[in-house]
């Protein structure tokens, strides 16, 4: 799929999974060589920047949602650039390309275009791409939320699992962006050279840096508050564990005693204390639990129980 936009003496080519033919029919027009061109025909598993006479390639993978789960996977967008153009090569829907395709089809349809250079049109781009991050980023906050949620409702053997998912979720946010940092220097200090957009573009260059370094403080900031998060359950999973401990010793205090005694009036042997008494058991039951009652009582004056 390959939509075009041009406007004045700019123009944005967006291939979406495209063919070889449609690839080889975009760089012959734009006259792009071949070392450029095989870098686009197939997905490149590492961020790449490479360069040719008068045009730049820079290969960065984005975050994305893995359809209905709910998990992360990297997507891969190409991009060179030239004088007067940008192309962008992707294998699979990027949303927030869609949505920028949008926008400039609807100027379009208003007969509203506003002037747009082209490293105007670059800043455009990757502050699209970027605010994608950070509102994949605050989804992840969201759930953050929710699971904080449950943990102090007393539900923190559940939570555990769902806060190892958050941080590992915001873990591979902040190792996607940490990878685009060197490639997307190297690219700005390209397109800041005469042959591009001259030193004109460095304050440019600067704010699509800043974009990225914004995202990538953002996960970072929200990543910190999941590892405390952890810890805090771990805590409060600790402390519900000890508390469970401590009930159970005060539970044992009170009835291994009587238990004992319970064995010792259980035992057929001559001499037995109230062995000839028709009260008997009654007798005993009574005294199991008057000292029941007093260990109780004796267990709550420690305060170890009912405290």
């Amino acid at each position: 799929m390959i939509f075009r936009h041009t406007h004045n003496k700019t123009t944005w080519i967006d291939l979406e999974n495209p063919t070889e033919e449609e690839i080889a029919s975009v760089t012959e027009e734009f006259s792009i060589g071949a070392r450029i061109q095989s870098e686009l025909i197939a997905p490149t598993p590492l961020p790449l920047v490479a360069g040719e006479a008068g045009l730049a390639l820079l290969v960065l993978h984005f975050p994305a949602f893995a359809g209905d789960s709910g998990e992360s996977r990297d997507q891969e967008i190409d991009f060179v650039v030239g004088k007067n153009f940008v192309l962008t090569v992707h294998y699979e829907i990027v949303e927030a390309l869609r949505l920028l395709q949008r926008l400039f089809e609807t100027e379009e349809a208003l007969r509203d275009q506003t002037h747009l250079p082209t490293d105007m049109l670059l800043e455009v781009l990757f502050a699209h791409l970027f605010a994608t991050v950070r509102d994949h980023g605050q989804h992840i906050a969201q759930e953050m939320v929710r699971v904080e949620k449950e943990m102090f409702d007393g539900r923190e053997r559940k939570t555990v699992h769902e806060i190892s998912n958050v941080s590992r979720a915001f873990l591979h946010l902040e190792a996607t962006l940490a990878s685009q940092e060197e490639p997307l220097e190297r690219f700005l200090r390209t397109l800041a050279r005469p042959q591009f957009f001259g030193e004109a573009f460095a304050d440019r260059g600067s704010r699509i840096a800043a974009m990225r370094a914004q995202a990538q403080h953002f996960l970072l900031t929200h990543r910190a508050v999941a590892t405390e998060l952890r810890q805090t359950n771990a805590a409060l999973l600790e402390t519900r564990q000890n508390e469970i401990m401590r009930v159970l010793t005060v539970v044992s205090f009170i009835l291994l005693p009587l238990e004992l005694i319970a064995i010792i009036f259980a035992m057929q042997l001559p001499g037995l204390p109230l062995q000839e008494n028709p009260n008997a058991f009654w007798i005993v039951v009574a005294g199991l639990a008057i000292l029941g009652m007093f260990l109780t009582l004796f267990a709550s004056y420690k305060r170890w129980i009912f405290n």
